[in-house]
Parts: structure tokens; C-alpha cells; sequence
């Protein structure tokens, strides 16, 4: 499946990251943006919803917009989403990636967004998804499977966990003796 993620050539791809720690992959993708390897986009705005996120310090110190949104600032689920879409909408971002983002992303934003977010997920999916598995886990569970092959995945976001069409894997080794 081919997914078309900008309208047209012309359209810029206005980026909103959500991450919740240190910002590693985020900071991949900007300074990939910066010279000039991914053309035609930039990154409007940062969202964590972990306040002392390093992704959070590293868009403030490049004059990125960052914003703490957390579920737990809200009396409701709706009133989150509500938030999260208007920062979203002032931003006019047109495109999410979740990089290290350690929460699911609820239905009525995969629905605005829809086709329009990706996720960067530390495995070759389908294996070693779902609940459970991100960071160090998966990393665990690689080795432990006796795996000699692991990588990483971008996915398009749909309602079902780490399921979407994936868009792109990459592979590296694993050698005996592996730590995570």
C-alpha cells in the first residue's frame, strides 16, 4: 500500500513530533531536516506529555514550539484530545510522528489525522509489538527469542497497536553476548 502523505508536491509537510523522553529520534529527524536529507518539511511543534522530557528542551533550544500536554491535566479524555487537536490546529501541523511517544494515541486523533501519523518502533514489526514493547523490553525480548536479526520500523498509526502499513524497516545484527 502507497501512502501519499502530502496533498501535493508543493505542500510543506508541517511536522508535530510527540515524543516523551530524551528526544534521540526527534533529534534525528531535525537534523536530518537541517541538512537537507528530508526536503520540504519542518517541525512546527513538539508535544510531551512527560514535562521533563529531553525532546522538549532540545525544541526550545532550536525554536521549536514545546508543549507538556498530559492526560492527567485534564478532567477528561475528551477535554485531552480537545487540547491536543487545537495545539495541533495552531500549529498547523499536517503530519505526526510519534518518536518514543509511550502513550497510544486515541481514536479521534488517528481519525484527524488519518493516514497523516507515523510511529518509529524499536523492532522489526509484526514481531515484538503491542503492549508491553518499547524501549529496553523489546531489546529484551529480541535476545531472549535468540533473534540474530533485530531493527526498527516506521509504521503508518491506526487504532490497533503497532499495526498501520509499514512504511520502512531497517535491520541490524544481533551478535551473542547482546546486551539491550
Amino acid at each position: 500500500m502507497t501512502h501519499n502523505f502530502k496533498k501535493n508536491v508543493s505542500d510543506e509537510l508541517k511536522i508535530a513530533v510527540f515524543a516523551s523522553g530524551r528526544g534521540s529520534n526527534f533529534e534525528a529527524i531535525l537534523k536530518a531536516i537541517q541538512a537537507g536529507r528530508i526536503r520540504g518539511a519542518r517541525i512546527v511543534g513538539v508535544i510531551s506529555n512527560n514535562s521533563r522530557a529531553g525532546a522538549l528542551e532540545t525544541a526550545r533550544n532550536n525554536g521549536i514550539a514545546a508543549h507538556h500536554i498530559s492526560r492527567t491535566q485534564f478532567e477528561s479524555e475528551s477535554d485531552f484530545d480537545s487540547h491536543i487537536l487545537n495545539t495541533l490546529d495552531n500549529l498547523s501541523a499536517n503530519f505526526i510522528v510519534l518518536a518514543g511517544y509511550m502513550k497510544i494515541v486515541s481514536p479521534a486523533i488517528i481519525s484527524r489525522f488519518r493516514n497523516r501519523i507515523v510511529n518509529i518502533h524499536p523492532a522489526l514489526l509484526p514481531g515484538f509489538g503491542g503492549k508491553g514493547m518499547y524501549g529496553e523490553h523489546v531489546h529484551r525480548a529480541v535476545i531472549a527469542a535468540g533473534k540474530t536479526i533485530s531493527g526498527a520500523t516506521v509504521h503508518v498509526v491506526d487504532e490497533v497497536y503497532d499495526h498501520g502499513a509499514i512504511v520502512l524497516q531497517k535491520t541490524v545484527p544481533v551478535s551473542p553476548g547482546e546486551t539491550p
